[in-house]
């Protein structure tokens, strides 16, 4: 739409000449080129009283400028950024989150900004946990603090027992201050107790998995239905790994990963029995759990029932586990460097440190001119240490 003094003048224009599309393009350039002239006025403003005036380094004033927010208040940008800094921020932690969430700098300090603040402050958090959290999650400012920040901070203390841990959690996870914990939290925890978890099993994973703990309870109560037609013992500590690993992915993507591990010669017996052994190893890639069958299928004295039995070699890297230990260890064969038969699942279980110890470094001298055997060596060394 022109503005109104064009749409007054164009009918005039029609008037006297037919070039009616001339007049409007001119217009409509004329008006497009004032209005970026001034947000790129603007914007080289806003970085250059970041970076002459506040310290800001040249990345973090750019991405602030890239909002093409007009700077019309440079007094109103500089209290938020004093304010933050004399709470306590440190500076690094102030670029974070101007980087992460430049429209902090255009906030109302005293309607946005320090109400949140405030909040944490109330509830006795250190100026140290509170600026982490905000920091690694800023949106944090542009939530509620009476609806959001405040009922969801009170629940997670009140289920984790101590400040430290519920800035632990919301660093790791800043969503817990964005939904209503009394109706994804608070009955999910219940739900998992009903099912015979032990509390402290619980909060250990509120700890570790706090999104799974944003499921709704309908969600929740549909991934311990699957666990259990799969006949999980509910007083196994695994239960809940497996709940856990179940709500990783859709009914759909499930069913799939159980049609992979009947096309590769699973019988539905084997799958029961290795979900309820490693529930981890059904969170593997489709891809990654093909390609580690078919290799360990193609090595003599293993089948299929030994992989069931030792399902867990399916969680470690192909690349810089499998294949080079593999690798290591058909070249000492070949050389008739092994005085007897090595378990393949010692071989391919053990840590870094204890392979090089035991296949490695005893053989250097003889394997000095072996390529895949000093690669395999260095890379390694260089994860033990």
């Amino acid at each position: 739409m022109f503005p109104r003094i064009y749409r007054t003048l164009i009918p005039r224009y029609r008037q006297k000449s037919s070039n009616v599309y001339g007049l409007e393009s001119i217009c409509s350039i004329s008006i497009l080129f004032f209005h970026s002239a001034r947000q790129s006025k603007s914007n080289v403003a806003l970085s250059e009283y970041l970076i002459n005036q506040r310290g800001f380094s040249p990345e973090v004033a750019r991405k602030a400028s890239s909002l093409k927010i007009f700077l019309s208040k440079p007094e109103c940008t500089d209290s938020v950024l004093s304010y933050l800094k004399e709470t306590g921020f440190s500076k690094t932690q102030i670029e974070r989150i101007v980087y992460r969430y430049p429209r902090v700098l255009f906030s109302d300090i005293e309607s946005s900004v320090r109400p949140k603040i405030k909040v944490f402050q109330e509830l006795g958090f250190p100026c140290s946990d509170f600026a982490s959290v905000i920091s690694a999650d800023p949106w944090i400012l542009a939530r509620s603090s009476d609806k959001q920040i405040l009922p969801s901070l009170t629940v997670l203390k009140k289920v984790l027992g101590s400040l430290p841990l519920v800035s632990k959690v919301v660093k790791m996870c800043g969503n817990l201050l964005k939904y209503d914990l009394e109706k994804t939290l608070v009955p999910n925890i219940e739900l998992l107790k009903n099912c015979g978890v032990e509390y402290k099993q619980i909060v250990s994973y509120v700890l570790t998995f706090p999104r799974f703990f944003l499921f709704s309870p309908e969600n929740i109560n549909g991934f311990i239905k699957r666990v259990d037609e799969m006949g999980f013992d509910k007083s196994s500590r695994m239960y809940i790994v497996a709940i856990v690993v179940m709500s990783s992915m859709t009914e759909r993507k499930w069913e799939l990963k159980l049609k992979l591990f009947k096309d590769l010669g699973f019988t539905d017996e084997d799958i029961r029995f290795a979900f309820r052994k490693m529930p981890q190893s059904f969170a593997v890639s489709e891809n990654k759990i093909r390609e580690v069958t078919d290799i360990l299928l193609g090595l003599d004295d293993v089948d299929v029932p030994y992989i069931v039995k030792h399902i867990d070699l399916l969680l470690g890297s192909v690349e810089k586990r499998l294949k080079p230990r593999l690798e290591v260890l058909a070249i000492l064969e070949s050389k008739h460097l092994l005085k007897k038969k090595h378990s393949l699942c010692t071989v391919l279980k053990a840590s870094n440190e204890a392979f090089l110890k035991r296949y490695v470094e005893p053989h250097l001298a003889e394997l000095a001119d072996t390529a895949v055997v000093k690669n395999s060596f260095r890379d390694m060394k260089g994860m033990a240490n």
